[in-house]
């Protein structure tokens, strides 16, 4: 099988990663999960390792996290940062058998089965392998990513909505992740399952630093890797950045994206 690419792969990922999460707001959504002290955590899709680290904090004294990711520079961002005696990190392909991990009290995914349009349930089966009987999963994804805005040209929007065709056909890219996850772990015998829907990238007003940087390697890099040619724009994604600088940095802009958050508990029998 041919390896996965990341589709957003850049020298500068890992700090887009580190810049975009918030520990606040993750810390709160894994505590909804129902992390706690002393667990052992499988961090699926740990990206630069900041995630892993968050996690790790909550589950002090005695508690171990485990991170995984199939990007190879990820994964040597997170030894290099973050790994200590109670954090490590390996680099592994998630429709791969991860037996050899052993059992985890709490798995978490969150903003990875979006990069799994195909195989997004496959991805969530495998992993549920690794989650001890009474023991907690947890699925976070995005639903309408990148596509919600208000204050938008015509033009601006309808190409966001062919980048996102084309990324779902050619990337396997999935815009709509987070509306799946509840059936998931239904499907896979799940108990006590729990759905939370809040709004993320909440942006109004006057533009952070950590949005900006976000979103403007969002809509260079991905359209990049689909050799999209920008049709509705003269001067090809140039143009359509800099439209999209003016649309992003007036205070006036109202942009989300729903957040989805799913947890389960494993059947013991």
């Amino acid at each position: 099988m041919q390896k996965k690419e990341y589709l957003m792969e850049d020298d500068e990922e890992a700090l887009r990663l580190e810049r975009k999460t918030d520990r606040n707001t993750l810390q709160h959504q894994a505590l909804w999960a129902g992390i706690k002290p002393g667990m052992r955590v499988a961090d699926i899709g740990c990206g630069s390792g900041v995630t892993s680290s968050f996690l790790h904090d909550l589950v002090q004294p005695d508690g171990t996290v485990v991170g995984l990711d199939f990007s190879e520079k990820r994964i040597a961002h997170a030894q290099k940062q973050y790994s200590r005696k109670t954090i490590e990190f390996q680099c592994r392909d998630l429709l791969q058998p991860l037996d050899d991990l052993g059992m985890f009290d709490f798995v978490w995914v969150r903003f990875v089965l979006e990069y799994f349009l195909s195989s997004s349930f496959d991805v969530v089966k495998n992993i549920s392998r690794i989650v001890k009987p009474g023991g907690t999963l947890c699925l976070i994804d995005l639903d309408y990513n990148c596509l919600s805005h208000y204050g938008i040209s015509e033009r601006l929007e309808k190409t966001l909505f062919e980048i996102m065709h084309e990324l779902q056909e050619k990337t396997d890219f999935d815009p709509y992740a987070g509306r799946k996850l509840y059936s998931f772990l239904y499907d896979l015998g799940f108990e006590g399952l729990g759905v939370k829907v809040s709004g993320h990238h909440v942006i109004y007003g006057e533009l952070q630093e950590a949005d900006s940087f976000n979103w403007m390697k969002k809509v260079e890099i991905a359209p990049k890797r689909i050799g999209y040619t920008f049709p509705e724009y003269e001067g090809g994604q140039e143009e359509f950045l800099q439209e999209f600088r003016r649309f992003f940095t007036d205070p006036r802009r109202f942009t989300y994206s729903p957040v989805i958050s799913c947890r389960g508990h494993k059947a013991k029998r």
